[in-house]
């Protein structure tokens, strides 16, 4: 089994014990020791580094092995571990910040299902590579995400589309409603901050950065430690100052208008004009293109204060999108919230739109369903008029809830599957027909009604054209 030594500089971190690919011996052995730095391997006596993850300005992530619990769950161990000269007051920032992630973990990992968990919290300390001197280690164990960074994700397919952000918006949107109402701001959302599971469920990461509101109302001051990523912080945090809910609430816009153009945050900002440039470059509905905006303000208190009131935004736009004006989007500066923007309306239409293939399969349907009526009519009344009559207005009310999608997709098939049911099993509404006749009736004549509705489609479709 390949084990990973955690310690920063290790010349071979990489270590191969042939006696751990057993179980047994994995789960009872008490520890192991880096070949190359004797650095133990097992950390708190049960988790087993595998591989690299990943490194950062504060520390490095590796996916490690529980041996403790059976099945020997996969887990990420972080480890604390500043990298280039910071003065003492850096490092017991950033030391800080390492211990505020899991101490925010252990608050929320828990009790929401798009934080990861937090499984332990723990020092190491062990003999320095200089002689003489002792080195001590932070760890934090988590649980592992299998999935994609939206960063990833991003590099992988290309621009994202408007529904695939809106997934994203609203996904992250709950996560934040549930952070921000326990006092916290997690001050660092961007792509690479952002996992999609397997199964498509989105995680919120990297709660390192993290401010907590104490003693205050939620909308109150919190200063800011500078720690940030360009492009994604918004004016307040930069400068030093207080954040606030809208805070996140800023790198998250930022972070949605990166995946609609793939381009990187400062490609976006007019420094000159201090506005985001960036509606000119996709094609979205204008009303959430407002609402990114909005969350894009320079003023913290322009922009929505809390996530509650971007959900609400959002779900006024779905209760609207049958009246709302389908225009291409336009690029226009960011308004603060006293300015309206009037929606021009529409009247909406009475038909919805169907497709060829809905258009072909419906006829297809009212052919074979009609054909089947008539069958069982005329057994019953054994009048053609009355036959023709009858079966007239029950394909005429068919079609018509057809027009209104009252009978849509499977409905095509379970009507006439029932009404054939009927017919076979009661052989009197045949008309003395065999069941073979019956069947080479209805298909001929679901066969008839697509051909003409194929015909007067193209007909309507050309005149169309000339007219």
């Amino acid at each position: 089994m390949e084990v990973y030594c955690t310690r920063p500089r290790c010349p071979r971190p990489q270590n191969y014990f042939a006696d751990l690919d057993d179980v047994t011996t994995l789960k009872t052995t008490q520890q192991k020791y880096c070949t190359t730095c004797g650095m133990p391997l097992m950390l708190d006596g049960r988790y087993v580094p595998s591989k690299l993850l990943g490194r950062g300005g504060f520390g490095a992530a590796f996916l490690a092995r529980d041996r403790r619990i059976p099945g020997m769950r996969q887990c990420v161990v972080k480890q604390f571990q500043p990298s280039g000269n910071l003065t003492l007051t850096q490092l017991q920032q950033a030391q800080l910040m390492f211990e505020r992630e899991a101490e925010v973990l252990s608050q929320l990992g828990n009790d929401h299902e798009q934080i990861p968990d937090l499984f332990a919290f723990f020092p190491v300390i062990v003999n320095s590579l200089q002689p003489g001197e002792q080195d001590q280690f932070f760890y934090l164990v988590q649980e592992y995400i299998n999935g994609q960074t939206l960063e990833e994700e991003l590099a992988q397919q290309g621009k994202f589309s408007e529904q695939q952000v809106l997934e994203v918006l609203q996904g992250i949107l709950r996560v934040l409603e549930f952070v921000h109402d326990r006092g916290i701001i997690h001050r660092d959302i961007k792509p690479s901050n952002i996992m999609r599971r397997r199964d498509g469920k989105l995680f919120l990461l990297d709660f390192g950065a993290v401010k907590q509101v104490t003693n205050a109302a939620l909308g109150s001051a919190a200063s800011s430690t500078g720690i940030y990523s360009m492009g994604f912080a918004p004016p307040e945090q930069m400068a030093g100052g207080q954040v606030f809910p809208s805070t996140d609430l800023y790198a998250l816009a930022v972070t949605l208008i990166t995946l609609l153009t793939n381009k990187e945050a400062i490609q976006l900002f007019d420094a000159y004009s201090n506005q985001w440039k960036w509606r000119s470059q996709v094609n979205i509905n204008p009303h959430l293109a407002d609402i990114l905006d909005k969350m894009l303000l320079p003023a913290a208190n322009q922009r929505f204060q809390s996530a509650q009131e971007v959900l609400r935004a959002l779900n006024s736009q779905a209760a609207q999108a049958a009246t709302q004006l389908n225009s291409p989007s336009v690029t226009l500066p960011p308004q603060p919230p006293q300015a309206s923007n009037p929606v021009v309306p529409r009247r909406p239409s009475t038909q919805p739109a169907f497709s060829t293939l809905e258009l072909l399969g419906g006829a297809g349907f009212s052919g074979f369903q009609g054909a089947l009526i008539a069958i069982a009519l005329f057994s019953l009344v054994k009048s053609p008029i009355v036959t023709f009559s009858v079966a007239s207005v029950i394909l005429g009310i068919l079609i018509f809830a057809q027009t209104r999608r009252w009978i849509e997709k499977f409905d095509l098939l379970i009507i006439p599957t029932i009404t054939f049911a009927i017919i076979f099993f009661v052989p009197f509404l045949r008309g003395g027909l065999d069941l073979q006749s019956v069947v080479i009736l209805a298909v001929g004549a679901g066969l008839v009604a697509i051909s003409l509705t194929a015909v007067f489609r193209l007909i309507y479709k050309l005149l169309s054209l000339l007219l």
